[in-house]
Protein backbone atom coordinates (compact mmCIF):
# COMPACT_ATOMS: atom_id res chain seq x y z
CA UNK A 1 0.00 0.00 0.00
CA UNK A 2 1.34 3.40 -0.97
CA UNK A 3 0.06 6.56 0.71
CA UNK A 4 1.70 9.77 -0.37
CA UNK A 5 5.45 9.19 -0.40
CA UNK A 6 5.33 6.27 2.01
CA UNK A 7 5.01 2.55 1.32
CA UNK A 8 3.41 0.21 3.85
CA UNK A 9 4.13 -3.42 3.03
CA UNK A 10 4.39 -5.22 6.36
CA UNK A 11 3.60 -4.88 10.04
CA UNK A 12 6.96 -3.29 10.83
CA UNK A 13 6.04 -0.36 8.57
CA UNK A 14 3.22 0.58 10.94
CA UNK A 15 3.36 1.94 14.50
CA UNK A 16 2.05 -0.12 17.40
CA UNK A 17 0.26 2.91 18.84
CA UNK A 18 -1.62 5.74 17.15
CA UNK A 19 -3.31 9.02 17.99
CA UNK A 20 -7.08 8.59 17.78
CA UNK A 21 -9.45 10.95 16.02
CA UNK A 22 -13.04 10.01 16.95
CA UNK A 23 -15.37 11.33 14.25
CA UNK A 24 -18.99 10.26 13.98
CA UNK A 25 -20.27 9.37 10.52
CA UNK A 26 -16.83 9.50 8.91
CA UNK A 27 -15.55 6.65 6.78
CA UNK A 28 -11.97 6.18 5.60
CA UNK A 29 -11.05 3.08 3.62
CA UNK A 30 -7.62 1.78 2.58
CA UNK A 31 -6.40 3.53 -0.56
CA UNK A 32 -9.11 6.19 -0.40
CA UNK A 33 -8.74 9.89 0.33
CA UNK A 34 -10.72 11.93 2.86
CA UNK A 35 -10.54 15.74 3.26
CA UNK A 36 -11.00 17.06 6.80
CA UNK A 37 -11.39 20.48 8.41
CA UNK A 38 -9.56 20.46 11.75
CA UNK A 39 -10.44 23.22 14.21
CA UNK A 40 -10.69 21.81 17.74
CA UNK A 41 -7.50 22.71 19.68
CA UNK A 42 -6.66 19.18 20.82
CA UNK A 43 -6.95 17.86 17.29
CA UNK A 44 -4.84 20.69 15.94
CA UNK A 45 -2.23 19.41 18.39
CA UNK A 46 -2.87 15.87 17.14
CA UNK A 47 -2.09 16.95 13.58
CA UNK A 48 1.09 18.72 14.73
CA UNK A 49 2.08 15.54 16.60
CA UNK A 50 1.48 13.38 13.53
CA UNK A 51 3.32 15.70 11.15
CA UNK A 52 6.32 15.70 13.51
CA UNK A 53 6.41 11.88 13.60
CA UNK A 54 4.95 9.39 11.11
CA UNK A 55 2.03 11.43 9.67
CA UNK A 56 -0.42 8.72 10.77
CA UNK A 57 -3.62 9.14 12.78
CA UNK A 58 -6.35 6.65 13.56
CA UNK A 59 -9.78 7.69 12.35
CA UNK A 60 -12.46 5.90 14.36
CA UNK A 61 -16.13 6.38 15.17
CA UNK A 62 -17.55 6.87 18.66
CA UNK A 63 -19.47 3.85 19.96
CA UNK A 64 -22.72 3.36 18.09
CA UNK A 65 -24.61 2.88 21.37
CA UNK A 66 -23.56 6.31 22.68
CA UNK A 67 -21.64 4.84 25.62
CA UNK A 68 -19.23 7.14 27.45
CA UNK A 69 -16.27 6.58 29.74
CA UNK A 70 -16.08 7.73 33.33
CA UNK A 71 -14.28 10.90 32.20
CA UNK A 72 -17.11 11.76 29.80
CA UNK A 73 -15.19 10.87 26.66
CA UNK A 74 -17.11 8.70 24.19
CA UNK A 75 -16.55 5.00 23.92
CA UNK A 76 -15.12 3.93 20.59
CA UNK A 77 -15.97 1.38 17.93
CA UNK A 78 -13.70 -1.63 17.73
CA UNK A 79 -12.45 -0.98 14.20
CA UNK A 80 -10.94 2.16 12.69
CA UNK A 81 -8.55 3.03 9.87
CA UNK A 82 -5.03 4.41 9.72
CA UNK A 83 -4.87 7.58 7.69
CA UNK A 84 -1.66 9.23 6.48
CA UNK A 85 -1.71 13.01 6.25
CA UNK A 86 -0.73 13.60 2.63
CA UNK A 87 -1.45 17.33 2.54
CA UNK A 88 -2.05 20.11 5.03
CA UNK A 89 -2.99 23.76 4.58
CA UNK A 90 -3.16 26.44 7.27
CA UNK A 91 -6.21 28.65 6.78
CA UNK A 92 -5.00 31.71 8.66
CA UNK A 93 -7.92 31.58 11.11
CA UNK A 94 -6.60 28.76 13.27
CA UNK A 95 -7.75 25.75 11.25
CA UNK A 96 -5.98 23.04 9.28
CA UNK A 97 -7.35 21.61 6.05
CA UNK A 98 -5.86 18.15 5.72
CA UNK A 99 -6.22 15.19 3.42
CA UNK A 100 -6.01 11.67 4.82
CA UNK A 101 -5.20 8.70 2.65
CA UNK A 102 -6.32 5.37 4.04
CA UNK A 103 -3.55 2.86 4.74
CA UNK A 104 -5.16 -0.07 6.51
CA UNK A 105 -7.87 -0.79 9.04
CA UNK A 106 -7.07 -1.65 12.63
CA UNK A 107 -8.70 -3.22 15.65
CA UNK A 108 -8.61 -1.06 18.73
CA UNK A 109 -6.55 -2.37 21.61
CA UNK A 110 -5.76 -0.84 24.99
CA UNK A 111 -6.05 2.92 25.32
CA UNK A 112 -2.93 4.50 26.77
CA UNK A 113 -2.59 6.86 29.70
CA UNK A 114 -1.08 9.92 28.03
CA UNK A 115 -0.38 13.56 28.75
CA UNK A 116 -1.48 14.69 25.30
CA UNK A 117 -4.97 16.22 25.00
CA UNK A 118 -5.83 13.69 22.31
CA UNK A 119 -6.32 9.99 22.93
CA UNK A 120 -3.83 7.31 21.93
CA UNK A 121 -4.13 3.54 21.84
CA UNK A 122 -2.41 0.34 20.93
CA UNK A 123 -3.81 -1.18 17.78
CA UNK A 124 -3.80 -4.41 15.79
CA UNK A 125 -3.58 -3.69 12.03
CA UNK A 126 -5.47 -5.59 9.35
CA UNK A 127 -2.33 -6.57 7.45
CA UNK A 128 -4.25 -7.95 4.47
CA UNK A 129 -5.25 -4.36 3.64
CA UNK A 130 -1.63 -3.59 2.79
CA UNK A 131 -1.87 -5.79 -0.32
CA UNK A 132 -3.24 -3.46 -2.99
CA UNK A 133 -2.28 -5.68 -5.90
CA UNK A 134 -5.89 -6.01 -7.03
CA UNK A 135 -6.61 -9.54 -5.86
CA UNK A 136 -10.26 -8.55 -5.44
CA UNK A 137 -10.56 -7.42 -9.06
CA UNK A 138 -13.66 -8.88 -10.68
CA UNK A 139 -14.97 -10.21 -7.37
CA UNK A 140 -17.95 -7.86 -7.11
CA UNK A 141 -21.30 -7.85 -8.88
CA UNK A 142 -20.54 -4.62 -10.72
CA UNK A 143 -23.77 -4.55 -12.78
CA UNK A 144 -25.89 -4.85 -9.62
CA UNK A 145 -23.91 -2.10 -7.90
CA UNK A 146 -24.23 0.26 -10.86
CA UNK A 147 -27.93 -0.55 -11.16
CA UNK A 148 -28.72 0.40 -7.58
CA UNK A 149 -26.41 3.41 -7.76
CA UNK A 150 -28.23 4.66 -10.87
CA UNK A 151 -31.59 4.14 -9.13
CA UNK A 152 -30.37 6.09 -6.10
CA UNK A 153 -29.24 9.00 -8.27
CA UNK A 154 -32.52 9.05 -10.16
CA UNK A 155 -34.54 8.97 -6.93
CA UNK A 156 -32.59 11.93 -5.57
CA UNK A 157 -32.37 13.84 -8.87
CA UNK A 158 -28.58 13.67 -8.89
CA UNK A 159 -26.11 13.35 -11.73
CA UNK A 160 -22.92 11.31 -12.05
CA UNK A 161 -19.85 11.31 -14.25
CA UNK A 162 -20.67 8.00 -15.89
CA UNK A 163 -17.53 8.11 -18.04
CA UNK A 164 -15.46 8.36 -14.87
CA UNK A 165 -17.50 5.61 -13.23
CA UNK A 166 -16.90 3.30 -16.18
CA UNK A 167 -13.13 3.87 -15.94
CA UNK A 168 -12.92 3.21 -12.19
CA UNK A 169 -11.72 -0.23 -11.15
CA UNK A 170 -13.85 -2.26 -8.78
CA UNK A 171 -12.01 -1.28 -5.59
CA UNK A 172 -12.03 2.41 -6.44
CA UNK A 173 -15.72 2.29 -7.35
CA UNK A 174 -16.89 0.42 -4.25
CA UNK A 175 -14.79 2.44 -1.83
CA UNK A 176 -15.66 5.81 -3.37
CA UNK A 177 -19.39 5.05 -3.31
CA UNK A 178 -19.14 3.76 0.27
CA UNK A 179 -17.46 6.96 1.45
CA UNK A 180 -19.77 9.26 -0.52
CA UNK A 181 -22.99 7.54 0.49
CA UNK A 182 -25.06 9.73 2.87
CA UNK A 183 -25.72 6.98 5.39
CA UNK A 184 -25.55 6.98 9.18
CA UNK A 185 -22.79 5.85 11.54
CA UNK A 186 -24.02 2.25 11.80
CA UNK A 187 -24.08 1.82 8.03
CA UNK A 188 -20.66 3.46 7.68
CA UNK A 189 -19.23 1.12 10.32
CA UNK A 190 -20.71 -1.91 8.57
CA UNK A 191 -19.02 -0.83 5.33
CA UNK A 192 -15.71 -0.32 7.14
CA UNK A 193 -15.82 -3.71 8.83
CA UNK A 194 -16.79 -5.68 5.71
CA UNK A 195 -14.09 -8.37 5.48
CA UNK A 196 -13.43 -7.98 1.76
CA UNK A 197 -14.38 -5.95 -1.29
CA UNK A 198 -17.12 -8.34 -2.38
CA UNK A 199 -18.82 -8.17 1.01
CA UNK A 200 -18.48 -4.37 1.10
CA UNK A 201 -20.14 -4.12 -2.32
CA UNK A 202 -22.96 -6.45 -1.25
CA UNK A 203 -23.43 -4.45 1.97
CA UNK A 204 -23.54 -1.19 0.03
CA UNK A 205 -26.12 -2.60 -2.39
CA UNK A 206 -28.30 -3.86 0.48
CA UNK A 207 -28.10 -0.56 2.40
CA UNK A 208 -28.95 1.44 -0.71
CA UNK A 209 -31.88 -0.81 -1.61
CA UNK A 210 -33.28 -0.43 1.91
CA UNK A 211 -32.87 3.34 1.75
CA UNK A 212 -34.67 3.49 -1.57
CA UNK A 213 -37.40 1.15 -0.37
CA UNK A 214 -38.11 3.45 2.56
CA UNK A 215 -38.57 6.37 0.17
CA UNK A 216 -40.40 4.54 -2.56
CA UNK A 217 -42.95 1.82 -1.87
CA UNK A 218 -42.70 0.45 -5.39
CA UNK A 219 -38.89 0.42 -5.52
CA UNK A 220 -38.95 -3.30 -6.28
CA UNK A 221 -40.89 -2.81 -9.48
CA UNK A 222 -38.85 0.21 -10.52
CA UNK A 223 -35.73 -1.95 -10.78
CA UNK A 224 -37.37 -4.63 -12.88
Amino acid sequence: MQAGNAHYRQESDLPHTVALFPLEGALLLPGSRLPLNIFEPRYLQMVDHAIASNRLIGLIQPSLDGATRADGEPGLCEVGCFGRITSMTETGDGRYLIALQGVCRFRLGEELTVKTPFRQARIMPFLADLDDSGNDAGAIDRPALLKVFRAYLQANELQADWEGVSRADDAMLVNALSMMAPYGPAEKQALLEAPDLRTRAETLIAITEMALARDNDDFGTSLQ
